[in-house]
């Protein structure tokens, strides 16, 4: 993986880490929930996401 997709990758999660911390308390929750069943499923495939997104 190179050094420009790994800073596209985080700037993705930080985002929408962001967008989640600006959420209601209950709608954050299950936002996190959401990324973490995601981010779960990529670990589990073995895929890594396309620089695209």
């Amino acid at each position: 993986m190179s050094d420009d997709r790994e800073t596209d990758a985080d700037a993705e999660l930080i985002g929408r880490l962001r967008i989640i911390e600006e959420q209601p308390l209950e709608a954050r929750a299950d936002a996190y929930a959401a990324l973490h069943d995601e981010l779960a499923r990529r670990l589990e495939s073995g895929v890594a996401p396309s620089a695209d997104g």
